[in-house]
């Protein structure tokens, strides 16, 4: 334990600069791993980010990316210093256009003369130094170290080629894998974009007022009860709480809402959000750290760092994949020659080109594209997706359970009807009622606490003692020396023979899609009052999209009676409604989906429903923004309290899922076609890599698509 909080307390973490490729940050994680004085290192390739554990000097992570220029800032240190360098001002890719040059020329000269002319071979020569410097500095050291990943067997193909002569084709080849790394870079680049712009959204700095003096400060500087002064047009830096003022405030950034939401004095705002039209004042809840944008930051980034089940099972796929292209590619050298005749130069040739179109390349970047891009887009929508395994599984959703109140219906439900019993007044029946649901959290209390306050009944007037939840169906506490109950029909049925003509009464009102409380002792009901929670505009039309993007079955999950339950249920279009189910009973139902229907996901606030939500294969949770359980509780949380973005989530990780089969099916049918081409000779080395190459960027252009799916 000791040694656990000692790893932590030596933790520090760092962003990279010119980490392109996942077999560069496989190695660098590697070097890393081997400074003395590191006791463990974890690489977030898609966020571009490393952790390190132990010491570890700026100087040192840079001498173990030397090999790739990789450059590593920490994390605490200011965004503004990172310098953002021009695609075609990077030393490397302009070392692949003066290598284009002196290919060309050399092409000039095998034009005017012959392959033979010295000249020719020279400006080759040169080509393949200028442009294959990087390749070959690591991959004969890998050579010698046996390590066999890409860059070897590109080194291995390009010196070949020169020493059977092929000096144009291995200048062709150097310039062409040259171009792929730099296309690959720079697509990773535009994936990680969606992250960067996350970091981008909240103001470095903002007006501060402490006491009587205004000054600005940089946002790491702010703390906690500090108040913000926020004119209109401006962002808000801080996570806080309006003190004065009112506002539209435009939440997109956060919730994915296209609606500005109006925020009163004691509404809660959040920093990267826009102030649209008023000043506002705002007191600083949150440190710059804790804030909701960098929570959804942070959770973005370990998000791309989880590996998906297919990213790892191409991993693994990878790791023997290279070494048998090298043997493949060395008995083709071999076999011929030996046994069968054949010309050494032409087979060495043929084994040369099965290195260069065995490069895994494509098939390596096939899966983490299409996860980063996914990710990020998704953050931008307003979609927390904790990890690209609940990328995919949200892909293969077969059902959907929802809970009721607060996600198919608004959450704030109303008092309709109120009936007394034994001669009791109203006035008597909510005061009761008030003192014994001032200590609940259920979301029915809150609309007795209302229409109590509405009715002018003081709380001064019923005061509770002892008070005691019985969970799932109410709760009970001592008024005036008498106990009293309030809660379920079922609670009742407990304490005492219910009366036909009540037990007519609720049935009717439950009909109506309305939730019956009963109020009384342990030998009487004294009251009922009946609630109904409000179906959102949306849900109907959701339900219909699922439908219509594949989802099999919907299904509601509600500790409400059945009655309620399927008044609700026949409203919105539901397929089935489970009722009058305890919070185990909610676990028992998604354990009993699983089995039935495989993949099923569970959609609800994050709270109540929190042993559901870990159960079901994919976890989603409503109104993430502010709410930190349903960020650490559930694999994806819709930040804002919308229902809409459900089948945006869904279509999103089936379309990736896709993209993902698709990416693996080209890389691999490409090079199965190109081995087949290499064994009659049809192949050329440039041919090779400009397979190897043209699989790596349809890849990447595929996984890009990711982009531009929208709600």
């Amino acid at each position: 334990m000791m040694e656990e909080k000692a790893l932590q307390n030596s933790k520090e973490t760092y962003r990279l600069q010119g980490l392109s490729c996942t077999n560069c940050a496989a190695k660098f994680e590697k070097n890393i791993r081997d400074i003395q004085t590191v006791n463990e290192v974890q690489l977030n390739f898609g966020a571009s980010k490393i952790t390190v554990y132990g010491e570890a000097t700026v100087e040192q992570l840079e001498a173990a990316g030397a090999f790739d220029g990789i450059k590593v800032i920490p994390e605490k240190q200011k965004r503004d210093v990172e310098q953002k360098i021009p695609f075609w001002q990077k030393r490397e890719n302009r070392n692949t256009m003066i290598s284009l040059f002196f290919l060309l020329l050399g092409y000039i000269s095998v034009y005017r003369y012959d392959e033979e002319y010295f000249p020719a071979i020279l400006l080759f020569g040169v080509s393949i130094i200028v442009g294959g410097y990087p390749l070959f500095k690591v991959g004969i050291k890998n050579l010698f170290k046996l390590e066999f990943d890409m860059k070897t067997l590109m080194t291995v193909a390009i010196i070949g080629a020169a020493i059977i002569g092929e000096w144009g084709e291995g200048a062709v080849v150097v310039f062409l894998f040259a171009l792929s790394e730099a296309l690959e870079g720079y697509s990773m680049d535009k994936a990680r974009e969606s992250i960067r712009s996350l970091l981008d959204i909240a103001p470095k700095k903002a007006t501060v007022r402490r006491g009587t003096e205004e000054f600005e400060l940089d946002v790491e500087d702010i703390r906690i009860n500090d108040i913000l002064l926020i004119k209109p047009g401006q962002k808000i830096a801080m996570d806080g709480e309006v003190v004065s003022g009112q506002s539209s405030i435009n939440q997109s950034t956060i919730t994915g809402e296209s609606i500005p939401v109006l925020k009163v004095v004691g509404d809660e705002v959040f920093a990267g959000t826009l102030n649209e039209e008023g000043a506002l004042e705002v007191r600083v809840t949150k440190r710059v750290e804790d804030t909701t944008i960098a929570k959804i930051i942070h959770l973005v980034e370990e998000a791309q760092a989880e590996r998906a089940p297919t990213q790892a099972f191409i991993d693994k796929f990878a790791k023997y994949y290279t070494p048998a292209i090298m043997v493949i590619a060395l008995l083709i050298v071999l076999i011929p020659p030996l046994f069968l005749g054949g010309d050494w130069s032409e087979w060495i040739y043929r084994g040369l080109a099965v290195l260069v179109v065995g490069c895994p390349c494509a098939l390596v970047i096939s899966t983490p594209v299409a996860i980063v891009t996914a990710i990020g887009n998704a953050a931008k929508m307003g979609v927390l997706i904790k990890g690209g395994i609940h990328l995919e599984e949200a892909g293969r959703l077969n059902v959907i359970a929802f809970d009721k109140t607060g996600t198919l219906t608004q959450g704030t439900p109303e008092v309709t009807d109120i009936l007394t019993f034994n001669g009791r007044a109203e006035e008597e029946i909510f005061g009761i009622s008030m003192a014994i649901e001032k200590y609940s959290q259920h979301p029915l209390a809150s609309a007795v606490m209302r229409k109590a306050e509405q009715q002018g009944i003081s709380q001064a007037d019923y005061h509770a003692e002892d008070f005691q939840s019985i969970t799932g169906k109410g709760a009970k506490a001592t008024i005036q020396n008498k106990t009293y109950f309030i809660g379920s029909p079922s609670l009742f049925d407990e304490l005492m023979v219910v009366s036909p003509g009540i037990n007519e009464q609720i049935k009717d009102l439950q009909t109506q899609g309305k939730t019956v409380m009963l109020v009384g002792t342990g030998e009487h009901i004294i009251g009922l009052i009946a609630v109904a929670d409000q179906v959102r505009e949306s849900s109907k039309r959701v339900l219909q999209q699922l439908e219509s993007i594949g989802i099999k079955k919907t299904i509601m999950l509600t500790g409400d009676n059945m009655a309620t339950g399927q008044a609700i249920g026949k409203l919105v279009g539901i397929n089935e409604v489970k009722a009058a189910l305890l919070p185990q009973d909610k676990l028992e139902a998604i354990k009993s989906l699983r089995e039935e229907y495989g993949k099923v996901a569970m959609v609800g606030d994050g709270v109540n429903d929190a042993p559901a939500l870990a159960s079901a294969t994919v976890g989603i949770a409503m109104g993430g923004a502010g709410t930190d359980t349903a960020l650490e509780t559930a694999d994806i949380a819709l930040m804002a309290d919308d229902l809409e973005k459900l089948p945006y989530t869904i279509k999103l990780s089936r379309k990736a899922l896709a993209i993902i089969k698709q990416n693996i099916l080209l890389a691999l049918g490409l090079k199965v076609l190109a081995l087949l081409l290499i064994i009659p000779g049809w192949l050329t080395l440039w041919m090779a890599i400009l397979a190897d190459m043209g699989a790596t960027v349809i890849v990447i252009v595929n996984s890009l698509r990711l982009l531009k799916v929208r709600k």
